[in-house]
């Protein structure tokens, strides 16, 4: 029968089966007419013998050190500054401070499922936090068990929480109109950029981001190319953060949306002050607007219109259920917001699609009551089969 932690099994057919982990993560398979003839057989692979080397070379640094390395192999020169930020603080403020502590200095099973769990069981980080903390953890593991006898069995361990599809905040009609208004009437001009965003569904970083060349006047055309985020400063003796303009969340990101005329009629207010098309348009200079500037000003107007306060990104979630109730596909939505894939959108908004599913069976109801159970609809001669 098959031992205990061995991937050794008999057949139906009276064989016995052994597998073995390849380098490219994969299993090969070997046959035998006995146990002890497969085991010898794995024993003898070249490939069982990298693996055990491996297994060795992993926690030969320890944990800690292994973690480490990991991270200074993804420097900012690797990923993108921000992804690298967030590996960084998920490695120093979880990862790190955990494999410390004594019984967990090394990469096994018995760690990182008691990692895994130290996560879930931690009610300070919402479920969403969880998540991503798992997930950068799983992705360092992955990196570093590359080509380990043991990747599929320590992977294991790492069960990301399910994601729920949680209620965005999203202004009513009501509110969207005070605040539109108090935008247009604030003696900062910047404010017009909150209505920008109420019609076009664009993040806080691209919005600080967008340069006057990126709209197209005559097109009624305005291009995402880039993103402004503030992130922590590695460079030494510096400030502790920085402004950093890179490229958008994704791919997807970049995208060119059609603007309403009366956006474009707007804007031309704002472009005024600009000195010419390479200039920020929320600036009016050529040095972007910090986002957490702008948050403030955000937070002034909704002040002013007297309206709850709600993070900037509702604006996002409120586009994109206008935009659902005015009866726009998911497809295109899904192409304005700049989602990698329509099911993102489809997750996101499952409570208003679920609304505008409502709608569309109501109105098939009215059509029953006022078409099928008319007088005229009665059927004065019998059905017949041809």
């Amino acid at each position: 029968m098959a031992r205990r932690g061995e991937n050794i099994y008999k057949r139906k057919d009276g064989r016995w089966e052994g597998r073995i982990l390849n380098w490219n993560g994969k299993y090969q398979y070997m046959y035998g007419r006995s146990y002890k003839e497969v085991k010898e057989k794995i024993k003898n692979h070249p490939n069982y013998v990298k693996s055990q080397n491996m297994d060795t070379s992993i926690n030969k640094h320890g944990a800690v050190k292994t973690f480490e390395l990991w991270l200074k192999s993804n420097a900012l020169e690797q990923v993108k500054p921000s992804t690298f930020e967030n590996y960084y603080r998920c490695m120093q403020k979880y990862v790190i401070p955990f494999f410390k502590t004594a019984g967990n200095d090394r990469i096994t099973t018995f760690s990182v499922a008691h990692f895994v769990q130290s996560i879930r069981d931690n009610l300070s980080l919402s479920e969403s936090y969880q998540r991503k903390i798992l997930t950068i953890f799983k992705t360092a593991l992955r990196e570093i068990l590359k080509g380990s006898a043991e990747y599929s069995s320590i992977l294991e361990f790492v069960k990301l929480p399910k994601a729920k599809n949680t209620t965005v905040q999203v202004f009513s009609m009501r509110e969207q109109r005070l605040v539109e208004d108090a935008a247009l009437h604030s003696d900062d001009m910047r404010a017009l950029g909150i209505i920008l965003c109420f019609y076009t569904g664009i993040r806080l970083g691209e919005l600080c981001a967008l340069k006057w060349g990126d709209i197209d006047f005559e097109a009624g055309t305005m291009s995402i190319m880039r993103t402004v985020s503030r992130i922590k400063n590695f460079q030494q003796g510096e400030n502790k953060t920085r402004l950093l303009i890179g490229m958008p969340k994704s791919q997807n990101s970049i995208r060119k949306i059609p603007l309403p005329d009366f956006l474009l009629k707007l804007s031309v207010k704002l472009k005024m002050q600009a000195e010419d098309e390479d200039c920020y348009v929320l600036s009016g200079t050529k040095t972007p607007i910090d986002p957490r500037t702008y948050q403030k000003l955000y937070k002034k107007i909704l002040v002013i219109a007297g309206v709850k306060d709600r993070k900037f990104h509702a604006i996002r979630h409120t586009f994109a259920t206008r935009a659902l109730e005015l009866g726009i596909d998911i497809k295109t939505l899904s192409e304005i917001l700049g989602h990698s894939n329509v099911s993102i959108t489809l997750n996101i908004y499952a409570h208003s699609l679920m609304d505008q599913k409502r709608i569309a069976i109501e109105k098939l109801n009215e059509m029953h009551i006022t078409q099928m159970e008319s007088p005229s609809f009665a059927v004065n001669s019998p059905v017949t089969s041809v």
